[in-house]
Order: C-alpha cells, then structure tokens, then sequence
C-alpha cells in the first residue's frame, strides 16, 4: 500500500474537522475550498508532473503559491475575483498549518503576504421597472410549473435574495400572517427576516395549495423542487431566469441585457429601493450585507446614472463654449514658447 503524504493527511484534517468544526464553515464554503484544491492539485500535476498522491507539505512554498495563481489567471482563464476566491482558499489551509508546521512558517508568512489583487469596479447591470414587468410577465401560469416559476421571479424580486438562499427556503420558512415575512439563510450561517409585499402572498398560497404544501406535516418541506422532485440547485434557478428573459429579451431588446442572471434580479431590486430614496442602512439589513460599504456600491451607481442624466440633458440647454485660448493667437504663441529652453 502506498504511504500516504504529509499533505494528503493534513488536507484530510483541514476538510472534515478544521472547516466544520473549528471555523464552522458553511457546505458552500467547504465544496468551494475543496475545488480550489482540486485545482492546485491540477496545476502541480501540469506544471511539475508531481501527481496528486505525491504532492507533500514541502511543495507549499511561496514560489509555487505565486505560481500557482499566475497558472489560474493565465491556464485557466480566471478572472482575478475567481483568482482571489482561490488565494484565500490557499490562505486558509497555510493558517491552519502554521500550528501544525512551526518550521514552515517564514514560507507561509510569505505566502499569506501576497497581496490580493484589486479588481476594477464593474458597472452595475439592472432593469427598469418596465423591465421587470415584461420579465415576470412572459411565465404562463396556465403551464406545468407556470405557478412556481411566477413565484421565483417576484421572490427574487420583491427581497433581493440570493440565489443560494432562495434554494434553502423550507416552507416553515414563511409567515403569511401579517406582517408578511420570510426566515433568509444567508451567508456565513447568519439568519435575517426580510419583508414580503402583500401583493404576492395570495399568489404563494395559490402555490402552496397547487403543491400541496400547505398541510402541517410539510413544514420541513423544500419550498422549491425542480422536474426531478429535488431541491433547486444554482444552474436551475439560472435556467429558468435565463429562459424568460430571453423570452423578454426577443419584445424588447434594449430593456433586458445580454446574460441576465438572478444576481441582476438582486442589483434590481437595490437599485430600486436606492432610486426610492430609502436608507443604505436598511438596504444593507435587506440584502444581507456584512458592511454598508457593499451597499454603497448601489449609491454610487446611482450617482452616476443621476450625473450622465445630467450631463445629456444640459448638452441641449447650454450653448457651447468655445475656449478663448483657441481664437487668441498671442496667447497661443505664449503657451508654445512656455518653458522651452
């Protein structure tokens, strides 16, 4: 039998009781900290032809942690959020060995110093109200699964949830007494009610009912299932807005963007309320912000929007300038002859 690596047993370690039980990670961070390391695995193999089973504690070094990341962006095709979604994966499992490997730790203290790269700010892609009722209104609810879908586009919609705590709703999840509310999951295991608009309750008790899920004995129930009677996963849910948004997309062309995705559902809604005048304080208790200072994204993109508006509109108000410098040949002959020598 083969002996196993120093890594392979601490990578072991780090996975079934470090994650879960010492950091209380979520499955979601778990399953994406596991894929990084397939594919560091993956570039040891291509670039040093060190398979998988051979690949020990020593290997972790600072060159091989720089190289690694260049192999993402430039192999792969990562872009650098994915790259930094991988760098802090790598920086986990160094923490986690520097108690393990006291006389690695000027290499991983090295590793943990490679700075993460900035990202540029990516313009904020959301629909106007107009949009969204063209979207909404290409489900049929006379077809099979006509209902569930017409509920998934306006949740998404009227609370801006994620789409990975849309698939974890249970049915005991939702309070359709009044006040209307809805038990979110969200990131990092942190619970928050969001409101729900009352305008959408009769539609999910239709739902309910259409289902059978309003009987006591289904309370643990999935809210949403999938043709396969399972749980909704990501790719369902971006199937299904991708379907009627291509739908929305054949009506109108220039109200709905290329590549709608659910998280575009989400910068709706926040865009809305922000265009709403309602507080960053409450947007950020809404979508589930850690920091204001995600939500402020939406504000600045506001701003923006509300500038280039500005800035159209008084193209057809202010009489254009003509610089004085352009028709004054002395000052001309001054600015050419400034600071030659």
């Amino acid at each position: 039998m083969m002996k196993r690596t120093d890594f392979a047993v601490y990578l072991n370690k780090y996975f079934t009781i470090y994650l879960p039980n010492t950091c209380g990670s979520t499955p979601q961070t778990i399953d994406s900290y596991r894929y990084s390391f397939i594919l560091f695995l993956t570039y040891m193999q291509e670039r040093h032809h060190i398979s998988a089973d051979r690949v020990d504690i020593s290997d972790l070094t600072y060159e091989n942690a720089v190289s690694y990341l260049s192999w993402l962006q430039e192999a792969r095709s990562n872009g650098i959020s994915t790259r930094n979604q991988r760098q802090a994966a790598l920086n986990s499992f160094i923490r986690f060995l520097m108690y393990e490997f006291p006389e690695y730790l000027p290499e991983y203290q090295k590793i943990l110093g490679i700075p993460v790269k900035k990202a540029p700010q990516k313009e904020i892609t959301y629909l106007k109200t107009g949009a969204v009722t063209l979207l909404i209104s290409q489900v049929d609810l006379n077809r099979q699964n006509g209902l569930r879908d017409y509920v998934i586009l306006s949740l998404l919609y009227t609370t801006g949830i994620r789409v990975g705590e849309l698939i974890q709703i249970r049915i005991k999840d939702l309070s359709l007494q009044e006040p209307f509310t809805l038990l979110v999951r969200g990131k990092g295991q942190k619970s928050r009610y969001v409101p729900l608009m009352r305008s959408i309750i009769p539609v999910i008790q239709k739902y309910l009912v259409q289902k059978r899920f309003d009987k006591p004995e289904k309370l643990d129930a999935w809210l949403f299932n999938n043709h396969m009677n399972e749980p909704f996963t990501r790719q369902g849910i971006n199937y299904i807005v991708g379907k009627y948004s291509t739908m929305a997309r054949t009506i109108a062309p220039d109200m709905i963007p290329g590549a709608f995705s659910p998280h575009k559902i989400r910068h709706t809604t926040a865009m809305g309320l922000v265009e709403s005048g309602v507080d960053l304080i409450y947007i950020r208790d809404l979508l589930g912000h850690v920091s204001v200072k995600t939500t402020e994204i939406y504000a600045r993109a506001d701003a923006m929007h509300k500038r280039q508006a500005i800035e159209a509109a008084s193209k057809e108000i202010v009489p254009p300038e003509e610089s004085e410098w352009e028709n004054d040949s002395k000052l001309k002959d001054w600015l050419k002859s400034f600071n030659r020598r």
